[in-house]
């Protein structure tokens, strides 16, 4: 029986996209690994790395964090994946940055969640929190059940200041911005693969479609066997 090829996969999506939602149900499925570069970055910056003592220097001076330091990040990380299928979440995003990942290892695909900017401003819009106990609500999905206020503790809820709506415009105008060019240069190298829609449960069924092209369901296999 020949081994299948390890897949290298990227995902593309804009803030509010539900590209967490999505990566949470390829790990589960695929048994990927999945290493997002905001997590990183938190990671190296919270143990005071070398990397993140220098990335957070450029994120306090509201700059964004220079391609070589992000790339030099990411590499590190990838290198000790080589016996794994991965997907890289927030990583390339830039066009300089996805040159440097073309010369460590080949790419395989990069799905893109295309979801309509509208769409993605109701979503994020309708998110408020209870700051103490970091629960979320959205008007839309789990709205609380007096308007503006926690259904445990009866106290006020705040939006975020990410979800507020002209930052939420900013946010998706700086991600077209930066990303088009990326999304672009994996088009022409025939990698790119995008999934339309407004609605993460009616997306996700065409991605899981896709992947099981490239890689058996390891959560019905687990389920066959528990432990």
């Amino acid at each position: 029986m020949v081994a299948r090829p390890l897949l290298r996969a990227v995902i593309m999506g804009p803030p509010g996209s539900g590209k967490g939602t999505v990566s949470a149900r390829i790990i589960k499925h695929f048994g990927v690994k999945h290493l997002s570069s905001g997590d990183l970055l938190r990671d190296n910056m919270q143990k005071k790395t070398e990397v993140g003592i220098l990335a957070k220097s450029y994120i306090d001076q509201g700059q964004l964090i220079p391609d070589h330091i992000m790339t030099q990040l990411m590499l590190n990380e990838i290198k000790g994946l080589d016996q794994y299928n991965w997907l890289l979440d927030g990583f390339p995003r830039t066009v300089a940055q996805a040159e440097a990942l073309d010369k460590e290892c080949h790419i395989d695909t990069v799905i893109d969640l295309d979801v309509p900017f509208e769409t993605i401003k109701c979503r994020l819009t309708a998110r408020w929190i209870h700051p103490a106990s970091g629960r979320v609500y959205n008007l839309e999905f789990s709205p609380p059940k007096v308007q503006g206020i926690d259904d445990i503790t009866g106290e006020p809820l705040v939006q975020r200041d990410d979800d507020k709506p002209e930052t939420v415009s900013k946010r998706l105008q700086a991600y077209d911005a930066q990303t088009k060019p990326v999304l672009e240069y994996y088009r022409k190298k025939g990698l790119l693969q995008s999934f339309s829609g407004t609605e993460t449960n009616k997306i996700w069924p065409h991605i899981y479609a896709f992947l099981q092209t490239k890689l058996p369901d390891v959560s019905q296999k687990d389920a066959a066997n528990p432990r």
